[in-house]
């Protein structure tokens, strides 16, 4: 049998020097996954913060906070066509983020989408407020959802509407 101590104080050493964590290979799978999710959230945190910059908004939140308090955020233009779609829209949804920018948010809605709900988001975007609702949502293979919604105008420095954000997660 092999003599497995110079092999432990190695280690040993290594960990005094290296404070990282150290994972069975068994969990590689688990850390893997949650590194890919790390990822595309720190890849839409930098979108977030370049338009922010490019449009000069003036945010009232944390957008990282929001990031990993939603399962995805939407932000339209004036003209409600989606310019940014967070990677959380893929497992909400089923869609890519690609398809759904240049689009309405009402893709998402179909037959059972309470028409109420409807004209309610549509009175606070002309009024420019903020509004929060649960609607029935399709998705890519046409299932329903039920989506919570909480949706904002978002301002510029000078005061001036820029865009809409709608932050959101499966009800």
């Amino acid at each position: 049998m092999p003599n497995l101590n110079l092999y432990n104080e190695s280690l040993k050493n290594a960990d005094s020097k290296n404070k990282s964590i150290i994972m069975p290979l068994i969990s590689w799978d688990i850390y893997s996954n949650y590194f890919q999710e790390v990822k595309a959230q720190n890849a839409d945190f930098s979108q977030l913060i370049d338009l922010k910059a490019l449009y000069n908004w003036d945010l009232k939140f944390n957008l990282l906070d929001e990031l990993q308090n939603n399962d995805t955020i939407l932000i339209t233009n004036r003209e409600l066509k989606i310019e940014f779609a967070s990677q959380g829209v893929l497992a909400m949804t089923g869609y890519l983020p690609d398809e759904v920018i240049g689009k309405s948010p009402k893709m998402f809605q179909g037959e059972k989408t309470s028409k109420e709900k409807r004209n309610m988001i549509k009175e606070a975007v002309l009024a420019q407020k903020p509004f929060e609702t649960v609607m029935v949502n399709y998705r890519k293979n046409g299932e329903t959802y039920d989506c919570h919604i909480r949706s904002f105008p978002i301002f510029n420095t000078k005061g001036e509407l820029s865009h809409f954000i709608a932050l959101e997660k499966a009800a």
